[in-house]
């Protein structure tokens, strides 16, 4: 879909990001479950992870996260007309993670809400910022992605720990006269699979387990193949959407930054899409599966690696539980 002309287009003001101090190597893993760094690296691409402290929160994370990129803003706290936040490991049933980090950076004046589209809850977020911002009803939006996978996986399952880790991501966000801002967005699910990955309600307070403990309440499901293949079609599907109706060709982007689920996603996606691998950021060897925190680290680090200029177009693409998918088309 093609947002409307009504006003201002989205504007990426800065970014900012934030991953906890304790790295959880492969080797780390293999002490205490069955496997390696070989085994792993050769399946997912991930080296190691990170792992939140005890008692540190999603939304300290975020809070972290957000004050870095206000720091690259010259935009204060005071300014920010609306807090948006992806997680599905947020900090309470409610008050929403939103309430907690706008506490946190001194946003006073600024709504909160969260958002949960699982690992497409960044993008999810990001159309419906730029429906406030291309209204005019705001003016300044933060969104955040922030995760901590570590409280809901169970690291005694070689199937999914070697998996996720933790951190956070944030975006400022504002309208910009005269700017492209978002081309093209395309938002989906689909309920029939979401027993593929999920993970059911947690009925009481967040226990931090420390790996390699077991945990004791539910935690992360997930049937790998099927989600593999659910994921590359369903993202490569919702990419050439976007495109189309951009009317842009991969030869037109200036790179692509999809869900660092694995390496072998993001290399089937982009086969599937003839991206060649210099114009597909990858961060996930460094972090593994943040989640909704993907997509705002990646575009954080990305932007510290490369000299955006206005006028580049680059393509977000995920997915996650759901199942649901998110892409879009942003120009710089």
């Amino acid at each position: 879909m093609q947002p409307s002309q009504l006003n201002s287009g989205l504007h990426i003001v800065s970014t900012g990001m934030y991953v906890p101090e304790r790295i959880l190597t492969n080797d780390d893993l293999s002490k205490w479950v069955d496997t390696t760094d070989e085994w792993i690296f050769s399946r997912t691409g991930i080296r190691e992870r990170r792992i939140a402290a005890p008692g540190e929160l999603a939304s300290d994370m975020g809070a972290k996260a957000s004050i870095k990129a206000l720091e690259n803003s010259g935009i204060a706290a005071s300014e920010i007309d609306l807090i948006l936040v992806a997680t599905v490991t947020g900090d309470a049933a409610f008050p929403s993670t939103a309430c907690y980090i706008q506490h946190k950076i001194g946003a006073t004046r600024a709504a909160a809400m969260d958002l949960q589209a699982a690992c497409s809850g960044f993008i999810y977020g990001l159309v419906v910022a730029e429906q406030f911002l291309r209204s005019g009803v705001y003016k300044n939006i933060l969104l955040v992605g922030t995760e901590r996978l570590s409280s809901i996986v169970d690291w005694t399952d070689r199937a999914t720990c070697v998996l996720f880790g933790d951190g956070a991501g944030a975006v400022l966000l504002s309208s910009r006269a005269g700017h492209g801002g978002m081309l093209s967005f395309d938002l989906g699910a689909n309920g029939d699979h979401h027993a593929m990955l999920k993970l059911n309600h947690i009925h009481r307070e967040i226990r931090f387990g420390e790996p390699p403990v077991p945990m004791q309440q539910p935690c992360i499901h997930m049937t790998g193949k099927e989600v593999f293949k659910q994921a590359v079609n369903a993202m490569a599907k919702s990419a050439n959407k976007v495109m189309e109706e951009a009317r842009l060709k991969v030869t037109d982007l200036r790179l692509v930054i999809t869900h660092q689920a694995n390496s072998r996603i993001i290399e089937a996606l982009a086969e599937k899409l003839s991206v060649p691998s210099e114009k597909c950021f990858t961060n996930v060897h460094r972090y593994g599966n943040i989640s909704a925190a993907c997509i705002p680290v990646a575009m954080h680090e990305a932007s510290q690696q490369i000299e955006f200029k206005r006028g580049d177009k680059i393509l977000l693409v995920a997915f996650g539980g759901g199942l649901t998918w998110a892409s879009c088309v942003i120009e710089w």
